[in-house]
């Protein structure tokens, strides 16, 4: 029997996705800034699947809001909207910090597990 599952509890569930997928892209981006060999193509596609972890996590949550008129912590909100503009910005200036690219991923990424875990803390 398939159990039903809300979209409370998959938002829920989906922030430790977006928690633990950026904390991995973080540290292999920063490794591969030191270390050569980690800079493959496989790591561009986590840090992509990791970023857009990130958007569904906020249109789970927009949806939540709108259409199922479920409140939140007004923090927790602001949390998830900077979020996901921070992954905009580390879009921006990608081109701009092309040497530094693995350290702005890196350190990027980590920022974004942590307002990911204090969206958690607050929600």
């Amino acid at each position: 029997m398939i159990a039903s599952i809300s979209l409370r509890s998959l938002h829920a569930d989906w922030a430790w996705v977006v928690i633990y997928s950026n904390a991995a892209v973080g540290v292999w981006s920063l490794g591969a800034h030191w270390l050569a060999p980690l800079r493959v193509r496989a790591m561009w596609w986590f840090v992509v699947a990791a970023e857009i972890a990130i958007f569904g996590q906020v249109g789970m949550g927009v949806w939540m809001l709108s259409v199922q008129h479920v409140t939140a912590p007004s923090f927790h909100t602001f949390y998830g909207f900077v979020t996901l503009f921070s992954v905009l910005i580390l879009f921006a200036y990608r081109n701009q910090l092309k040497p530094y690219l693995y350290l702005l991923y890196g350190l990027g990424s980590l920022f974004l597990m942590g307002l990911g875990i204090r969206a958690v803390v607050l929600g």
